[in-house]
């Protein structure tokens, strides 16, 4: 099945627009193929008829029957604790976020980017002092091997196979 989210009865969906827009209400009862009867009583959505297209589903469905009553939804609600559950999604918690941004003064916007820059300055002071103090341990860990002397390939072929044996002593010194 390609969708998880069914428009069903007792289905908890976000109002995205109209007079309720932000709100978390309940599908009660699904009226045609373009609208549903919804009701929110612990989210002070009254019972009407939305258009499915301003409802954004949400994982969350409530065990109702068809048409059920305002007092019933709110039970149900209340008992699976619904607005607690959705205020801790990341959904919820990105819209209080946006929300905020757009009520920043322009003051607020200058607070936070010089907040964001000391953060980093922070951040990348402290990296780079593990880093250094890091590479530090690991080079007095480390054994130094004396590094070699580059010897031409033929000169290492005739040394493996003694082609060119250098004498044992020299005879003399020559003046």
């Amino acid at each position: 099945m390609p969708y998880d989210r069914l428009v069903q009865v007792g289905r908890v969906a976000y109002v995205a627009y109209g007079p309720n827009k932000g709100k978390i209400c309940c599908i009660t009862n699904v009226i045609d193929q373009t609208r549903v009867l919804v009701d929110g009583p612990s989210s002070h959505v009254r019972r009407q008829a939305l258009n499915i297209k301003s409802l954004h589903l949400t994982k969350y469905v409530l065990k109702l029957l068809p048409g059920a009553r305002s007092k019933t939804v709110k039970t149900l609600w209340d008992k699976d604790d619904i607005n607690k559950k959705w205020q801790e999604t990341r959904w919820f918690k990105k819209m209080q976020a946006k929300h905020l941004r757009s009520k920043m003064t322009d003051l607020d916007r200058f607070k936070l980017l010089h907040a964001k820059q000391a953060y980093s300055r922070i951040l990348n002071h402290e990296y780079n002092r593990l880093k250094k103090k890091n590479k530090v341990q690991l080079s007095s860990k480390t054994k130094k091997v004396k590094r070699r002397k580059f010897v031409a390939k033929s000169q290492r072929i005739a040394n493996k196979f003694n082609i060119f044996a250098k004498a044992a002593a020299p005879a003399g010194k020559k003046k």
